[in-house]
């Protein structure tokens, strides 16, 4: 594809979006019950599909398949840990949420421990997802550049600017609301895409219905259970373990994954729609998986030099033909906007309500008005973290640094709820920060030199360190009073 038919691509997939909101929120009137929470009416099956898409960025797009080569199929050890996880938001978290009728899920902090708990959830909240979504969308831009915008002169600038504007254009006036209709398109698309490729790639090696599975089970590329050295990164129950925190922090204790979750009607609803989306999202890390494995023969067999994140993008616009190379783009895309729109509202949420505590202190009108310029800012912080990493860090390992640097900041999260949820205790609410904050501290220093030390490896599980020393810390620091 020339750089002309993927520009006029990229405009009319926005001009969809903007279609779709402006019919979202033709007879909605701009109020923050529409933009937080939907007013509450979002069909369940919708917001599971939806979520599906905002899961899965473009690092997930471009990354997943590229990691078989190298590590098989062990991500996949970290999915099955993922469906303990949910079963867990499900039973245990939603209840909670619905029963406390939260906006923003951090409330929950101040109500059990006091104010400092509750900005220390949220900022860490902010933080995270500010730094962790702009580096997903950087990798996405950095590959439009290259294919689209650099060809036809377009600063990189112009690109990333104009970009999360147009993410602004349809989602400023419902927020939510409109989010969970544009990510269920978004996430039809990616997985279209997905599946485009796979059959593609598979007439090229000669595999249909009937030898499509032993070709996979017979690769050498698709072992996926690791049992062999438990110091290893890849051991299983390292991986599956990590998984279910990671899918708890990251999705229970995240107001951009549960601000869908709390838009359905019912907890009933909410928890159907977590029960689907376990069984689509298992489903769709899998074929991701089989996407990279079959990519991976293809490149060996053709004898083509593509590796790691590259192995994607090279084999769909070099060398797959155009069919390919429009499915890799539409998808790339879809995956990249429907989680950095969603990320761009629960952060105004979350600033709103959390930090600014609008729907304490103003009325409605001066609520929605405070809201517009929050949602605005955010875009402001966006492009310019994105430029920021972009020039001052213009290193793919300095970049994948950061993103786990940002997976510390949910680890705090996980010690403070669990905390909450299962003692009864209270603490002195002024310390919280400290104790949050030095947690994070040891973490990465265990991370860094536990080999050195201990002569052990740190992987995903860190994180499951990082929230018992903020839970330790909480105990040292527990009230006299009951």
């Amino acid at each position: 594809m020339n750089p002309i038919s993927i520009l006029i691509l990229i405009l009319s997939y926005f001009s969809v979006l903007i279609l779709f909101s402006y019919f979202t929120g033709k007879k909605e009137v701009s109020n923050n019950d529409s933009f937080f929470k939907a007013n509450k009416q979002s069909p369940w099956y919708l917001v599971a599909f939806g979520m599906i898409g905002s899961s899965l960025s473009g690092v997930t797009f471009i990354s997943v398949p590229g990691k078989d080569e190298g590590a098989q199929f062990v991500y996949f050890q970290i999915v099955l840990g993922y469906i303990i996880g949910y079963f867990i938001i499900a039973t245990v978290l939603l209840p909670l949420y619905y029963k406390l009728n939260l906006t923003s899920i951090y409330t929950y902090l101040e109500d059990r421990f006091g104010k400092y708990a509750y900005k220390t959830g949220a900022w860490f909240f902010i933080v995270s997802r500010t730094v962790g979504s702009n580096l997903r969308l950087l990798l996405v831009a950095n590959v439009l550049q290259t294919l689209v915008f650099e060809p036809l002169a377009i600063p990189y600038w112009i690109t990333v600017t104009v970009t999360i504007l147009l993410i602004w254009v349809y989602t400023f006036k419902s927020g939510i609301k409109t989010i969970i209709w544009t990510d269920t398109l978004q996430t039809f698309f990616m997985l279209v895409s997905v599946g485009i490729c796979i059959v593609v790639v598979s007439e090229d090696l000669g595999l249909n219905i009937s030898n499509f599975s032993n070709f996979i089970a017979d690769s050498s590329f698709s072992k996926t259970f690791f049992l062999e050295n438990a110091n290893a990164p890849t051991y299983f129950w390292k991986q599956f373990l990590s998984g279910i925190f990671i899918a708890i922090v990251m999705t229970g204790l995240d107001q951009d994954m549960m601000q869908k979750n709390l838009t359905c009607k019912t907890l009933k609803d909410a928890q159907k729609n977590m029960f689907w989306f376990t069984i689509v999202l298992t489903i769709v890390n899998f074929f991701f998986l089989v996407l990279g494995l079959l990519f991976t023969e293809y490149a060996l067999k053709y004898g083509i030099d593509a590796h790691g994140d590259a192995l994607f993008p090279i084999l769909a616009n070099k060398h797959l033909g155009i069919v390919v190379a429009f499915s890799f783009l539409l998808g790339l895309i879809a995956a990249a906007y429907s989680s950095a729109d969603s990320a761009l509202t629960s952060l105004t949420t979350s600033f709103s309500i959390d930090i600014l505590d609008i729907e304490k202190k103003y009325d409605e009108a001066k609520q929605v008005a405070i809201r517009k310029r929050i949602h605005l800012m955010f875009v402001v912080i966006s492009i310019f973290v994105i430029l920021f990493f972009k020039y001052a860090f213009n290193d793919s390992s300095i970049i994948d640094k950061v993103l786990k640097f940002a997976g510390f900041t949910y680890g705090p999260l996980l010690g403070l709820y669990s905390f909450g949820l299962f003692t009864k205790w209270k603490v002195k609410d002024v310390l919280v920060p400290i104790v949050a904050i030095s947690a994070v501290i040891i973490s990465l220093l265990l991370n860094n030199f536990s080999f050195d030390w201990f002569g052990f490896n740190f992987g995903f599980e860190i994180l499951i360190v990082n929230g018992l020393l903020t839970f330790l810390g909480l105990i040292l620091i527990r009230s006299k009073q009951n």
